[in-house]
């Protein structure tokens, strides 16, 4: 593991740590290097074996990872972590721009997807972005305007006004809300809101946008949208 810390941040306690995973060199350490600079500490590493040692070793606020690498590519690799981390933000950064791809990425459980040569300043951006949706996703309660999604008491309310929403419907919505602009494919909505053995459709799904839709038709402060050939996401207005 290569671990590239600013000195200006080094002494710092409370600063996010960010995993790169990238096998060009040059490329992980300038990623490191810009990291640094604003304020995140950043550990690189050159292959997926070393990336698991270093995720062993540390807690690490999010990850960012190449796909194409020698012997674990970052899809495995991705999906490996997932399988022991669910909320961990992962950030695939890759010259990988086909969308079967982005689809793969976005089933497997990737949070962002960002296409090379990469800008920088968009990757500081992205990065804050995913940062505050985890915190958002971990601390059980949304408000967006005066609309209020309470996870603990599984309540909805806009405007001080209950909302009835059933559990299923709960839940997803809160999912879509807790990664605004994420795109979630009908099959990742399915494998955790639907029973393994269930015999549904994955157009299900579209039935309870619906439905949501519709409940919601009052709220003006965001929207539930379709991705069309991958699934679905909420954006805030």
């Amino acid at each position: 593991m290569v671990k590239y810390i600013h000195k200006k941040y080094a002494k710092e306690e409370n600063m996010f740590k960010i995993l790169v995973v990238e096998d060009d060199k040059d490329l992980n350490k300038i990623v490191c290097s810009v990291l640094n600079q604003n304020g995140y500490e950043a550990y690189g590493c050159l292959n997926a074996t070393d990336g698991y040692d270093a995720l062993y070793e540390n807690m690490f606020d999010l990850i960012i990872s190449d796909i194409m690498m020698p012997d674990i590519d970052g899809f495995e690799f991705a999906k490996n972590i997932r399988a022991i981390n669910e909320n961990i933000p992962i950030l695939f950064m890759t010259a990988r721009d086909d969308i079967a791809s982005k689809q793969r990425g976005f089933r497997i459980g990737v949070d962002d997807y960002m296409v090379k040569p990469i800008d920088f300043d968009e990757l500081v951006l992205r990065i804050g972005a995913l940062m505050r949706r985890a915190k958002i996703a971990s601390s059980r309660k949304l408000e967006i305007g005066s609309f209020t999604m309470d996870a603990d008491e599984f309540s909805v309310t806009l405007n001080g006004e209950e909302i009835q929403l059933t559990t299923r419907e709960f839940n997803i919505l809160y999912k879509l809300l807790s990664y605004p602009k994420k795109t979630f494919t009908r099959t990742q909505l399915m494998d955790e809101f639907w029973d393994a053995d269930t015999e549904t459709a994955p157009r299900a799904v579209d039935v309870y946008m619906t439905k949501l839709r519709t409940k919601l038709s009052e709220c003006d402060f965001f929207e539930i949208v379709t991705v069309h050939g991958l699934g679905y996401k909420a954006v805030v207005k």
